[in-house]
């Protein structure tokens, strides 16, 4: 769903949810759910363009297996989806029983409205070492408690364009970590013409996954603002070298991405398992000249992936059949058959571990020279690091992606450039800077 969304801005949710969340937090009846309980009745589901045509096959499926129930599934589209669950839970009423919430908003929705949504723990609860952590640990509330089912991960890796690396004399196993991508990007341009990788900039996104792959976001377990720490200092001054040595090809927007790869700008793109349907549909003419390896490292015995997108299934307090919203959830997105059937059928990449072991991820693409580039983003995704949210991610999310460009684009030093953010997201939030 990771295309939808870069289609919107998300400044335009965080609006939205802040103002809902001045005039108060609505809450519903508090429903306890019974694993065991026999379920009946009827319940509406919203979601938007593959993840809604994925829930109504599944939907059907459900039906089947369970006389007496009706689950009617409603693309409300995604430019609605925020404003309509953000209306919903300020005033109480007005919600489904099922919806759809990106992973970067869940922390957000959860904080704001910590009585919105149904407790899962009894339902799924046990299963949380079957789940992406970083997926788990977005979902969770303050409390500990499940709020929503994990859905697909945006598990990150390194697409590299396989003949501009053999041009230039790089074997793609030795880009194990940032300093070595660095170094081979130098070869890349003398020997192709080619920058190393190509970059929305202005957007903050890169900046921000590259600090999740050290195990940081904007934020600390207390709440407290980290875009100044050592780690995203080192972040941002990988940009600022990349940009410096020429090696970076700054763009704006998604459209803009996508025609810089098909006109093969750049050698490299670091970003998540979607990207394989991005370049096999809007690229098929490259097909046999790309390949994948595992994310770089900024130390040896680091991360080799982060996360880029991603979404989960709450039910809200409000719904009207609590106990078979529950169920429904969780047999879409913690069983493994219907996990691997919406990855086969609808592009949706598991954030449900067991699913991850099906042959599915095991067998070899042709675009890409015959790798087996699922399992590689499989074997990754347990490995991804679990990152702290907050309500206020969007707000410093815009302030960072400033601090972002002064830096590289503007060549402000990257230390000072973050600390002013710090500063920043200090005073539009009230919260206290970490360290």
């Amino acid at each position: 769903m990771k295309r939808l969304r870069t289609l919107v801005p998300i400044a335009a949710a965080a609006l939205v949810l802040s103002g809902c969340a001045m005039a108060g937090t609505a809450s519903g009846p508090a429903a306890t759910i019974d694993p065991n309980a026999k379920v009946s009745g009827s319940i509406t589901v919203w979601s938007w363009d593959a993840a809604a045509v994925s829930l109504k096959r599944l939907a059907g499926e459900y039906e089947k297996k369970h006389s007496g129930t009706t689950i009617k599934v409603v693309d409300i589209g995604y430019d609605n989806a925020y404003d309509k669950l953000s209306v919903g839970l300020q005033a109480g009423t007005g919600l489904p029983d099922v919806v759809t919430i990106e992973t970067d908003h869940t922390p957000g929705y959860l904080s704001q409205f910590p009585k919105g949504f149904t407790d899962l723990t009894p339902i799924i609860g046990d299963k949380k070492a079957d789940f992406d952590p970083s997926k788990w640990a977005a979902s969770v509330d303050s409390t500990g408690a499940i709020k929503a089912v994990p859905w697909d991960s945006g598990t990150v890796g390194l697409f590299y364009r396989s003949d501009y690396l053999d041009a230039a004399g790089v074997d793609p196993a030795s880009l194990t970590t940032w300093d070595a991508l660095v170094s081979a990007g130098e070869k890349i341009k003398a020997a192709t013409g080619h920058t190393l990788l190509t970059a929305d900039v202005s957007s903050g996104g890169l900046f921000q996954m590259l600090l999740q792959q050290q195990g940081q976001g904007l934020f600390d377990a207390k709440g407290d603002i980290t875009v100044s720490s050592p780690q995203a200092v080192k972040a941002l001054t990988l940009l600022k070298e990349l940009n410096d040595k020429g090696l970076l090809k700054n763009v704006k927007g998604w459209d803009a991405r996508v025609t810089s790869a098909k006109n093969g700008d750049s050698a490299v793109t670091p970003e998540a398992v979607w990207w394989i349907a991005t370049l096999t549909g809007e690229a098929a003419e490259l097909s046999g000249k790309y390949g994948v390896a595992e994310l770089p490292a900024f130390d040896s015995d680091g991360a080799r992936t982060s996360n880029s997108g991603g979404s989960a299934l709450a039910v809200p307090t409000q719904a009207k059949n609590p106990q078979l919203a529950a169920s429904f959830a969780a047999f879409a997105l913690a069983d493994t058959a219907n996990q691997v059937s919406m990855m086969k059928k609808d592009g949706l990449f598991p954030s449900y571990l067991p699913a991850l072991k099906d042959p599915l991820f095991q067998q070899p693409d042709p675009y890409f020279g015959g790798q087996k580039v699922y399992q590689l983003f499989a074997e990754q995704t347990a490995k991804i690091p679990a990152i702290a949210y907050t309500a206020d991610n969007a707000k410093a999310g815009d302030i960072v992606a400033n601090a972002v460009v002064s830096s590289v684009i503007n060549g402000a030093d990257p230390a000072t450039a973050l600390k002013d953010a710090a500063k920043q997201i200090a005073t539009a939030t009230g919260r206290t800077i970490a360290g």
